[in-house]
């Protein structure tokens, strides 16, 4: 109250010296107050009228009207003025009895600094019930604006608040082909989209609510059209705060068609088969042969040969004309789980055949046994028939052991046949007979190249940026080594390590990747780095002394650096694995569980070794979304690691849609592209690095 403001006062009283005396009171307590002589009802009316009037003090023994007058006087101009009565004696039972009548207060004419107290507090609450009714009527006036806004746009939008609709546009009513708005109203938001997206839709809601949805990212969800067909459609969100609370704006996001010449649409339909809507055969292996000779932006190309068991017996049952839509219907679940990127075709009868991108032939054999185990629970339907089968996947990395683009298709199609006789329904990696001479044949090619960029120093360190899903208040790498061949090209991990890991190369890369982690640390604000340790240096008992003698030189802060280990690996070693936790963890080291897979719940290990990270396998990530299945198992995972207080990280996260789902289960960050893509660091500085790869190997030799 105190300050420049001008308190505007009107003073009902037939003496005038009680106006100065009440101006007095107020001005001691630092209240500006301007008072007004009000001797009649009449000059009452009048300045009522005139002056915008704060507040009235009525002095009950000097003033001809009643307080039950005044107040109705008072209520025609402005109701919500107070009215504080004063007299000579003011008890409980006047004061009361005042109250009952209308007014605020009763208040001793003798007791100045309750006056001054009662004034100041019916000023507060009467700026504050002001102030309220502005930010309603501005909340009123906004929200007719956003309604206005909505009206006017040609775009689909609707308001979502605690998952239900409460507003909508005549677009969106179209574009759903909604007859009656209250048909909508009040309805779940979920009930308009298919129910594979509802993961996805949910975690998208939630994450704008909480201020983690980019701004423009669009969610890619399925919905019904008019026709009855399922087709995509791409949402915007975006939070909007009311004066009921917050809600989240939904907005259909125009997606840009194309008008194809006829010529080409006949084109591209004759180069797929009607049925699979896959490429036919030559098609398919004019693609792939194009595909095979560039690199991968990741990872490595993986082949898969599909194939269903025993379909004659299913086409005999069904009919022959019904078994080719049971094909199509086989070829739309693969496509389903397919990454853009991919290429399909109709190989052979009822074999299809897939060009994945995936980060290793173990995670393609992954994704194969992952279609077998959904063909197997899934029902196929044509008209009023029902049928269930099985298939089996054969699967094959591409490697230089393959001297043509035949060899790579018969390893696979030998992997399928594999399949068949371990008893079908089943994803099988190739390992032809004669794998362990062609192996040896390659990796004495790649030894030669790792010993010479040993010795020539020819690795890099990459980083990869590790997102929170929650909170951004760390900043976390995952560190990642890259080789230099010697025309000075990059090479990826997934090319020359599985190399080094056969042959007892990776200690030395592991020792210069903790070295280079520290180097990193030292050279950036890096709250916490992620080094990967092989199963050579989680056997070797020197690891964790020969750690504590490198950091302590450095006089690195250990806390920053975080040690992961394959689950896979940590499962095959875990004495080993417990003992190195164990010493690293005396050093302030942190330890991560990476490729926490779902085939089996290993929460035995969580508990062994305590990690204080685990990273969801990324070849999860490829059917998260639509997987209702595999979305309860990894809520499983989210919630046995929030049980113990463990940390979740997500691997290969490649969009929005994924992200969406991972808020949604509860994980505490992401990594992968749609993050960052990886990213070379410390590459101008590596020459002049004492602790080079070659150092390293020449200790180790001594």
């Amino acid at each position: 109250m105190n300050g420049s403001h001008s308190i505007s006062i009107a003073v009902l009283t037939e003496n005038q010296d009680d106006v100065e005396s009440i101006n007095s009171t107020l001005r001691d307590a630092g209240l500006a107050a301007r008072c007004h002589w009000i001797a009649t009802s009449t000059k009452l009316a009048d300045m009522l009228a005139a002056e915008d009037i704060e507040l009235l003090i009525l002095h009950c023994d000097r003033y001809k009207d009643s307080i039950r007058q005044v107040i109705k006087q008072k209520d025609r101009y402005n109701p919500e003025v107070p009215v504080i009565a004063m007299q000579q004696k003011a008890d409980e039972t006047a004061i009361q009895a005042a109250m009952q009548s209308g007014a605020c207060d009763l208040v001793s004419t003798s007791l100045k600094s309750r006056l001054q107290s009662v004034v100041s507090r019916e000023l507060r609450a009467l700026r504050v019930e002001r102030a309220l009714n502005s930010t309603l009527q501005s909340a009123t006036e906004y929200k007719r604006q956003l309604q206005d806004h909505m009206d006017a746009s040609s775009s689909s939008i609707a308001l979502v608040q605690e998952g239900i609709f409460t507003e909508f546009n005549d677009a969106w009513m179209a574009q759903f082909k909604i007859k009656d708005k209250d048909d909508l109203i009040g309805m779940p938001v979920m009930d308009t989209f298919e129910t594979e997206s509802h993961a996805a839709l949910k975690g998208a809601l939630v994450a704008t609510l909480a201020g983690k949805w980019q701004k423009g990212e669009k969610l890619i969800v399925k919905t019904h059209n008019e026709a009855g067909d399922v087709e995509d459609v791409h949402l915007q969100f975006n939070r909007i705060d009311l004066d009921d609370g917050p809600c989240v704006q939904i907005r259909i996001a125009p997606q840009l068609k194309i008008a194809e010449e006829p010529t080409k649409l006949v084109h591209d339909a004759l180069k797929r088969d009607p049925t699979m809507l896959f490429f036919h055969r030559a098609q398919f292996i004019e693609r792939i042969s194009k595909r095979l000779h560039r690199k991968p932006a990741q990872g490595t190309h993986c082949l898969v040969y599909i194939k269903p068991d025993n379909f004659a017996a299913l086409r005999d049952s069904i009919g022959i004309l019904d078994s080719e839509e049971i094909l199509a219907q086989l070829a739309e679940e693969v496509r389903k789980r397919m990454h853009p990127r991919d290429v399909a075709g109709r190989f052979e009868g009822t074999a299809i055949m897939v060009l994945l991108e995936r980060g290793s032939a173990r995670d393609a054999q992954v994704w194969g046994q992952q279609l077998c185990t959904h063909i197997e629970q899934h029902t196929f339907e044509v008209d009023d028939k029902s049928s269930n089968m099985t298939c089996t996947v054969g699967a094959c990395g591409v490697s230089e052991v393959f001297g043509s683009l035949e060899d790579f298709v018969a390893a696979t199609v030998a992997a399928h046949k594999l399949g068949k006789q371990a008893g079908g329904n089943t994803s099988f990696l190739d390992e032809s007979a004669d794998e362990d001479t062609k192996q040896r044949e390659f990796d004495a090619i790649w030894v030669k190249h790792l010993k010479a960029a040993l010795m020539e120093d020819r690795f890099r360190l990459a980083q990869l940026p590790i997102a929170g899903l929650r909170s951004d208040s760390v900043k976390m790498y995952d560190l990642l080594v890259r080789m230099i061949d010697d025309q000075g090209n990059s090479v990826l991990p997934s090319e020359f390590l599985p190399a080094a890991e056969r042959n007892n190369m990776m200690k030395n890369i592991d020792r210069w990747m903790l070295q280079s982690a520290v180097k990193f640390c030292q050279q950036s604000d890096a709250d916490r780095v992620f080094v990967r340790l092989s199963k050579q240096s989680i056997t070797d008992s020197s690891t964790c002394a020969w750690m504590e003698q490198k950091l302590d030189e450095e006089g690195f802060d250990c806390s920053r650096l975080v040690i992961q280990v394959p689950e896979q690996d940590a499962a095959k070693h875990i004495k080993q694995t417990q003992q190195l936790v164990k010493q690293a963890r005396k050093l302030g080291i942190g330890f991560a569980i990476e490729h926490y897979g779902i085939d089996r719940e290993r929460f035995q290990i969580l508990d062994i070794l305590k990690p204080d990270y685990i990273k969801v396998d990324g070849e999860l990530m490829h059917t998260l979304m639509t997987d209702k299945t595999m979305q309860d198992a990894v809520g499983n995972i989210v919630a046995a690691a929030q049980k113990r207080n463990i940390r979740t990280i997500a691997e290969r996260v490649e969009n929005a849609n994924a992200m969406a789902v991972l808020f949604q289960l509860g994980l505490d960050f992401m990594q992968g592209h749609y993050v960052h893509e990886p990213e070379v660091v410390l590459e101008d500085e590596q020459n002049q690095s004492s602790n080079t790869l070659a150092d390293l190997a020449t200790a180790s030799a001594n």
